[in-house]
């Protein structure tokens, strides 16, 4: 079912434990680039940052289409049961960045059925991510067959 009006959900906040906050923290919001939009503190050395990562979506996929992606994404190798996914402009630059700030990358970047570049990496605060590169406007792949809305 799709919906045009208002959900009453006015964001989505992903919220990570972060044992190490000070290197997650410079990982994605300096070298990924997530514009910090708040930052909070408390008793105890309580630390909490914002940071901004633009739109955001909630994406399900049933068993078959993990499989898949995984086989397309990073050669077969299984995801987390919870994957982050960043839409970058340059997702071969971004990668690279991420690995050398300390990411351990699963696949480096391809294209996707979907038309877009994909890469998959292990990042700080115990995230496994996806950074990936629209390669045409939504409005062509959902011509394509198997794409479109539910």
């Amino acid at each position: 079912m799709t919906g045009t009006g208002s959900s009453g959900v006015r964001q989505l906040r992903l919220v990570v434990h972060a044992e190490d906050f000070e290197a997650a923290l410079a990982f994605y919001r300096d070298v990924l680039g997530l514009p910090e939009q708040a930052a909070f503190t408390g008793d105890g050395d309580a630390k909490v940052v914002i940071l901004d990562a633009g739109r955001a979506t909630l994406e399900l996929s049933n068993p078959a289409q993990v499989e898949m992606i995984d086989r397309v994404e990073a050669g077969g190798a299984p995801s987390a049961r919870i994957r982050v996914a960043f839409e970058v402009d340059d997702a071969g630059g971004k990668t690279g960045e991420l690995v050398d700030a300390g990411a351990e990358l699963i696949a480096s970047p391809r294209t996707t059925p979907w038309q877009s570049l994909n890469s998959r990496l292990n990042a700080p605060a115990g995230l496994q991510i996806t950074l990936f590169q629209e390669l045409e406007p939504i409005e062509l792949r959902t011509q394509r067959d198997g794409f479109g809305t539910a």
